[in-house]
């Protein structure tokens, strides 16, 4: 901690931090400097330098949030939207688990329940396989969103037969479909739609 007086009586404190924590399965050490300037009137702090080390993660959505808010020097920023990252990762494990549990035989992860895709393969129509990509995005702001996004592996004799392009037009009616329903009510009825009531 370094102390320094001014001619007009501003006092300047510069102090160094370092902070180690983890977030569930996120592990990060933050080193900052915060100067702190005194007058007679008010006292007013800046964070002047922040570096974020993290442990590495099969999470690529994080470097970029960690350089922007090393950029901003935002503090606030990098507790709040890990957090909620976390909670969301929590929440796609959560339900990918419970979707590969109830329905084994159509569910597959690649990745095991921690993994980003989910893909739905037809017993009645092989080849056929609905995958859903789910990131979870972190804004400019520090806001974080899941996005989920549906991508379709189908035999080339379907596309050719799918005059009313139900396969073309199937990502956009997902999104939609989300809006309306949900995540999980969303999944359910997207499982549904290829799998026998044995399943």
């Amino acid at each position: 901690m370094n102390a320094e007086m001014t001619e007009t009586g501003t006092k300047k404190v510069l102090q160094r931090h370092r902070l180690s924590g983890n977030c569930h399965m996120i592990t990060f050490q933050l080193e900052f400097q915060i100067l702190e300037i005194q007058n007679k009137e008010s006292v007013s702090s800046v964070i002047t330098d922040l570096s974020i080390i993290m442990e590495p993660t099969d999470y690529s959505e994080l470097s970029e949030f960690v350089s922007r808010a090393e950029e901003r020097r935002d503090l606030f920023m990098f507790f709040r939207s890990l957090h909620f990252f976390v909670e969301w990762c929590e929440y796609r494990k959560r339900t990918f688990k419970h979707f590969k549990e109830k329905y084994p035989e159509v569910v597959h992860l690649s990745e095991g329940a921690s993994s980003s895709c989910m893909g739905i393969r037809s017993p009645r129509q092989p080849g056929f396989e609905l995958i859903i990509v789910w990131r979870i995005q972190i804004d400019e702001e520090g806001k974080v969103l899941p996005k989920l996004d549906l991508l379709t592996q189908v035999p080339l004799q379907a596309l050719e037969l799918d005059k009313n392009r139900v396969v073309e037009t199937a990502p956009f009616s997902f999104r939609t479909l989300l809006g309306v329903l949900g995540i999980e009510a969303t999944l359910e009825s997207l499982i549904k739609s290829l799998c026998t009531e044995e399943n």
